[in-house]
């Protein structure tokens, strides 16, 4: 059932719309502080539980992800036929339930299971509030908007990897995961009292058909239709190595460069989290003034930023370790200049990716066309990339002793290239087709 509401699109406010847009960037935010704190968490969960780094893979990306992968279609489904704010109101709340009981649990089993319900929590979050922001903005504004949603969680590494490290550090990470959870539920409050539902599809162009009657359809029509099958592929691939970058960086940092844990989560929360966070919207503004010169160019910036990312990758990862500056008492390696480039550039593909994808699916499918991609997003990035960067990590370990993520981490290197040769394929793809906001949309099924 489509929901409607009292709002038109002539009378909607903007303010309105950029109030909804702050909630779901803070919802956002603290999902992704949630994932991204067991970054500084991975020492001292691994030897309180004496757990390997593989075993710090899997409660760090696939016990997540996996729930994702069986819950993650289902929530886009649900978010294409009930009202969405309401529906992140609930998930908010039963995030901020699930994470605080990460921070109780007595055992690595119990751990594992509380990350389960907390990915079953989050299931709706990003395909109900990018199928939102769709509906708030139009498309020549859309790439900017979206962008100021998905830098939320690069922005979230400051606070998950810097401040996150302090109370890590200082009160322990099972208190960090209760101050974690609070947030959400407040939010989820706020939403349910003060968000408020745009009529779907208000920017889109009329159709005549109707939307499929059951998910396989919705999916297969989603998946024949070439261009967005290879951007969604792209997407996933690329939050493959970013995630697992990210994840393993403030260890990289503490093995090789010799760093102190608090000291390792301040630099790749502040580095990392502000470079990504700037670099992600500067490239939303930038695909939305180039798109009156063709939609190509949101093509061509995220292709860009992942050369630009895989060559600073590689020279931060094999910077000399004895360059060290200090500011603030706090040792900064030399090669963080190349960590803060790769942040800037390597997330260039985000507001772009997603804004075409809004083109290229009707708002009827349009939640679970965003659900195929994080479903597909969070199960390589989460759950297969920081499980495979231990494993290697754990495999290197007789050859390179503490050195082994500096090689493990160049998995980053080989997704990103993946994701450009698939990108490739998109606008060969769309080439072959009419203009994106003229064709007709095989995912309408």
């Amino acid at each position: 059932m489509t929901t409607k509401a009292m709002d038109t699109p002539a009378t909607v406010s903007p303010w309105r719309s950029h109030g909804l847009l702050l909630l779901l960037a803070m919802m956002y935010a603290d999902n992704f502080v949630g994932r991204q704190i067991i970054a500084v968490m991975i020492e001292p969960i691994k030897h309180e539980f004496g757990a390997s780094d593989t075993s710090m893979g899997l409660i760090s990306g696939l016990a997540f992800a996996a729930v994702f992968a069986v819950l993650g279609l289902p929530a886009g489904r649900l978010a294409d036929r009930v009202p969405r704010v309401l529906l992140l109101s609930a998930s908010c709340i039963l995030w901020g339930i699930a994470t605080i009981l990460c921070g109780l649990t007595g055992s690595f089993l119990l751990l594992v299971l509380a990350r389960m319900a907390v990915a079953a929590a989050e299931a709706p979050s990003a395909p109900a509030a990018l199928s939102l922001i769709a509906d708030l903005y139009p498309p020549q504004r859309r790439a900017f908007a979206i962008s100021v949603f998905t830098t939320a969680p690069t922005f979230a590494a400051i606070v998950a990897l810097s401040l996150g490290a302090w109370l890590v550090d200082a009160y322990g990470w099972r208190t960090s995961f209760i101050v974690v959870g609070l947030p959400a539920m407040l939010i989820g409050i706020l939403l349910a009292f003060l968000g408020r539902e745009p009529v779907r599809g208000r920017w889109d162009a009329p159709v005549t058909h109707t939307a499929a009657s059951d998910m396989r359809s919705t999916v297969k029509g989603l998946w024949a239709d070439r261009p967005v099958r290879y951007l969604i592929l792209a997407s996933a691939t690329a939050t493959l190595g970013g995630t697992s970058f990210g994840m393993w960086n403030a260890t990289f940092l503490v093995r090789s460069h010799g760093i102190a844990l608090q000291h390792a989560g301040l630099l790749t929360g502040l580095v990392g989290g502000i470079s990504a966070g700037l670099g992600a919207m500067f490239a939303g503004w930038l695909a939305d003034r180039a798109g009156g010169r063709g939609p190509q160019w949101r093509i061509r910036i995220p292709l860009i930023g992942h050369l630009i990312g895989v060559l600073s990758l590689i020279t931060y990862l094999f910077w000399p370790t004895d360059l060290l500056t200090t500011i603030l008492g706090v040792p900064v390696p030399e090669a963080m200049i190349w960590c803060a480039l790769n942040g800037f550039a390597s997330v260039w593909w985000l507001g772009p990716s997603f804004a075409l994808l809004t083109t290229l699916t009707v708002s009827r499918n349009r939640a679970v066309a965003f659900a195929l991609q994080t479903l597909l997003s969070t199960l390589l990035g989460l759950g297969i990339g920081p499980l495979l960067t231990g494993l290697i990590s754990d495999i290197l370990l007789p050859h390179f002793g503490t050195d082994t993520l500096r090689y493990a981490l160049l998995v980053s290197c080989v997704t990103a290239a993946c994701a450009m040769l698939l990108l490739l394929k998109v606008a060969r793809a769309l080439h072959s087709s009419e203009t994106i906001m003229g064709r007709k949309s095989t995912s309408a099924a």
